[in-house]
């Protein structure tokens, strides 16, 4: 390969990393993508309903990790002026930009554990 044509690749390979970097550190951790999922599921929701539809999560966790969601533009939080106060969640269009990517990463996930469970029944 040519220097210019190698110089020219390492660009594009760097931009691609750092963009690769950038989306894990807005999507990382346990919760952000069940959260995510769930409100492409439900489109709205209050925060009591995501706490119990997000299995596991505590209260603290799902609060920072609204938060996140919400300061990276995936997700809108809307305060109803309703007696309690209500706040509903849900997905900017940015965060329904997010769909494929999880449906694929779901698709993903069963055939991966079909094919685990497949191994396991054949080994024994």
């Amino acid at each position: 390969m040519k220097k210019e044509a190698l110089s020219s690749s390492s660009g594009a390979c760097k931009t691609r990393i750092q963009a690769i970097k950038d989306t894990m550190e807005i999507l990382a951790g346990k919760w952000k993508f069940h959260i995510i999922g769930t409100l492409m599921l439900f489109e709205k929701l209050r925060f009591m309903e995501l706490l119990r539809e997000v299995d596991g999560i505590g209260a603290k966790m799902l609060s920072k990790e609204l938060q996140d969601l919400e300061m990276n533009h995936l997700i809108r939080r809307t305060v109803l002026n309703t007696k309690p106060l209500t706040v509903e969640y849900e997905l900017t269009e940015c965060g329904k930009t997010l769909g494929p990517i999880i449906d694929e990463i779901a698709k993903w996930g069963i055939t991966y554990r079909n094919t685990l469970y497949h191994k396991e029944e054949t080994n024994e």
